[in-house]
């Protein structure tokens, strides 16, 4: 009965109920003894949860503070978290909405390019803001566009327009370096630095800030909020645009140096062709210009640029952009510039005739501007070597003393220009701006008043001791430079000799308002002395405005304005806006009086003090001019076909040692000269022949104490007190 039981249903008593096995049910998981024999059992055994014990007092209470604390922070950092998202989301959108189209931020200048063409069409400067046109990363060459990438952004195509990663990593660079954590490394994406270009979207205005260049340099800080304001901006770019759109903003608003914007300009500027077929070498050139612009301009120091450009290859082999034997290649043929870049000529008179034209088409335009000019860049070299030897070989080490050339056609016409012993643009020019006094290169004018007067160029003057009493300044004594007096002298002896007594004797004859007049007529603006000394050069004047005045001289007695701008045109025009032909205005004296003080000068390079800047081939007419106390040192003078002048001096007015115009300023003159006329059939000079033109014997009253060999006299006693030339 108890099996029968225990088999059958439901029972009574505390028999097990029976319950039918469960198909397909999991089979028990045996359990393991201590001694390792599986044990099985109905049911799996509830695990005990181990009960924390709670510290009760002072270290209970500490830890439930802390607890506390940590809710209250943890949940304060992650709503201040989701306020901020919220707070760049919204920026983020509200910028999206405000962004243009991508081509109308490809051009950022405001403003814009002169284009300088010398005298043959070919460009030889720039200015303002070169901007080569726009050109995408379609039609960029390629190896410009990995060069980029690769040197300023190689996860440009991966990321969201922020890398935290290059943010930390610059961070930490910066910080190893011993700088703050923003200053030097920026870790900025390619987006982040257009945000930079795009300045945040703030366009400039000229009532706001006081220069463009402030401007700009606000855009460039790298403060904590700038970085944080760049964020959404960046954010808003990446949704606006696409990453091509963003590169080609890249490609045509950087800065590239030397005044070029986008690469396309820059490749223009340093290379001669567009970025559209540039080599590997150029590339990586443009790719670390973005680094400094003007500190790794090729123009500036070509070996620099290369070294840094080998660094951009040995980052495009290493992420894939060039082969191993593209790189080497690369390294082994470095870029170099183009023959208008390379040369770099001509900057003092770039910056000149930039004042020459209207400034709204010039130094303030909004257009692209090409200016022909009359500049010769043979010329140019040729005076920039000849004071570069002078200095080199005949001035003392260390020496700053300085000079400044001016060669110029007869019409005004202004070919080349150096406003001193170093280059580059912007810089203080003494051929346009130094005021100096002149010396006796005044002296012409005296003789040229005289002339057109009626005077004879064998006219005899009295060489003899002189006193003028001038009101307020009392007693004027004009001496020689000898100490001595030669008695009476041709008007041709005095100048040759470059004597002082007669030239203030002759100022005084035909009145000292009529020589003003004429030097002003000729072209000498500046304010010109009113007392006696103003015949031997006590004004001053520029070198630019003396040269002028002798090509007056030159061209037959007529006055002469110097210019350098031919013509003005904007960029896809074909008629030019503006021109100026030829710089010749009214005559001053006359053509007779013009041709004999051209002998007369003459005369002082070829018997004179002028000796040292007599040429081979061709005959010279000139003057040489030295200040009271050795200050200035000049010598201008002609060739029937180009006018030169040369200025030397100290730019603190100090007292040259051992120079005189005849001395170095004709030794610069020489040489400028001699390689200026290389290949042009020598031509008379615009004088008269004295033969002809001398009067009958029995007209010629010879006065007591006159010397026939007067003018060789007074040379051989000033050269011995020299033991060189004088002025």
């Amino acid at each position: 009965m108890s099996a029968s039981r225990n088999r059958g249903g439901r029972g009574s008593g505390g028999g097990r109920r029976l319950v039918a096995d469960r198909r397909n049910a999991a089979p028990a998981t045996p359990r393991k003894t201590a001694t390792g024999v599986a044990k099985r059992s109905g049911r799996t055994p509830r695990r005990k949860t181990p009960q924390r014990r709670r510290r009760g007092g002072v270290p209970g209470a500490i830890g439930a503070l802390f607890r506390l604390i940590r809710r209250i922070v943890f949940g304060f950092l992650w709503r201040a978290t989701l306020v901020l998202l919220l707070i760049f989301a919204g920026a983020t959108g509200y910028l999206y909405s405000t962004l243009p189209d991508a081509n109308e931020l490809v051009d950022g200048r405001s403003r814009g390019s002169v284009t300088l063409l010398d005298r043959d069409g070919n460009v030889f400067a720039w200015r303002g803001s070169q901007y080569g046109g726009l050109i995408d990363t379609e039609t960029a060459d390629p190896d410009v566009v990995n060069a980029i990438v690769a040197t300023e952004d190689r996860r440009f195509f991966r990321h969201v327009g922020i890398s935290f990663r290059g943010i930390a990593s610059a961070v930490r660079i910066n910080l190893r370096e011993g700088r703050g954590p923003l200053e030097g490394h920026g870790g900025s994406t390619i987006t982040q630095q257009v945000a930079k270009l795009l300045c945040l979207g703030v366009a400039y205005d000229p009532e706001e800030w006081a220069s463009e260049a402030e401007y700009e340099a606000d855009c460039r800080r790298g403060s904590l909020w700038r970085k944080i304001q760049e964020v959404p901006f960046s954010l808003a770019m990446e949704l606006r645009y696409s990453k091509q759109e963003i590169l080609t903003i890249y490609l045509n608003r950087a800065y590239m140096g030397a005044g070029a914007y986008g690469v396309e300009a820059a490749t223009q500027r340093y290379f001669g062709h567009s970025a559209s077929n540039a080599s590997p070498s150029e590339a990586a050139i443009l790719a670390g210009l973005l680094t400094a612009p003007t500190r790794y301009a090729p123009t500036a120091n070509l070996e620099r640029t290369q070294e840094r450009a080998a660094v951009v290859i040995g980052l495009m082999e290493e992420q894939g952009y060039l082969t191993a034997t593209e790189a080497a290649e690369a390294r082994t043929n470095p870029a170099t510039l183009s023959e208008a870049a390379a040369a770099n000529v001509g900057d003092y008179f770039a910056d000149w005739v930039m004042t020459q034209g209207p400034d709204f088409l010039l130094r303030d335009t909004t257009e692209d501007v090409i200016l022909r000019t009359t500049f010769d860049p043979l010329m140019q070299a040729a005076a920039e070597a000849a004071m570069d030897d002078v200095f080199a070989n005949q001035v003392r080490e260390g020496s700053e003393a300085e000079a400044a050339i001016i060669v110029m056609s007869s019409d005004g016409a202004v070919r080349a220009m150096v406003g001193g012993r170093q280059s580059g643009p912007s810089l203080f020019n003494r051929a346009t701006m130094a005021m100096r006094q002149t010396g006796s290169a005044f002296k012409p004018f005296v003789y040229a008043t005289a002339l057109d007067l009626g005077w004879r160029f064998d006219d005899l003057i009295e060489d003899a001791p002189l006193t003028i009493d001038v009101p307020g300044s009392g007693a004027y004594s004009p001496r020689n430079y000898t100490g001595e007096f030669y008695g009476m002298v041709t008007l041709t002896e005095a100048l040759r000799a470059s004597l002082n007594t007669p030239a203030v004797r002759l100022s005084e004859a035909v009145g000292r308002d009529l020589v003003r007049r004429v030097a002003g007529d000729f072209g000498i603006e500046s304010d010109l002395a009113l007392g006696p000394a103003l015949a031997l050069g006590a004004s001053e004047s520029t070198l630019i405005e003396m040269t002028g005045a002798y090509s007056g001289i030159l061209n037959g007695g007529s006055a002469v304005a110097p210019y350098g701008l031919v013509d003005l045109r904007l960029v896809g025009d074909d008629a030019p806006m503006m021109g100026q032909g030829g710089g010749i205005r009214e005559r001053v004296v006359s053509e007779f009086a013009a041709r004999q003080l051209t002998y007369m000068m003459a005369q002082v390079v070829a018997n004179g003090t002028g000796r040292r800047a007599q040429l081979p081939d061709r005959p010279v007419a000139g003057k040489t001019g030295t200040t009271t106390s050795v200050r200035d040192a000049w010598f201008i003078g002609f060739t029937a076909d180009y006018v030169a002048g040369v200025w030397m001096g100290y730019d603190d007015n100090r007292p040259l040692t051992g120079v005189t115009g005849g001395g170095l300023p004709a030794e610069i003159w020489r040489q400028t000269m001699e390689t200026i006329h290389e290949g042009i059939p020598p031509r008379p000079l615009p004088m008269i022949d004295p033969e002809e033109e001398a009067r009958p014997v029995e007209a010629v009253v010879e006065a007591p104490g006159r010397r026939p060999d007067i003018a060789e006299q007074i040379l051989m006693e000033v050269l011995g007190l020299l033991g060189a030339d004088r002025n």
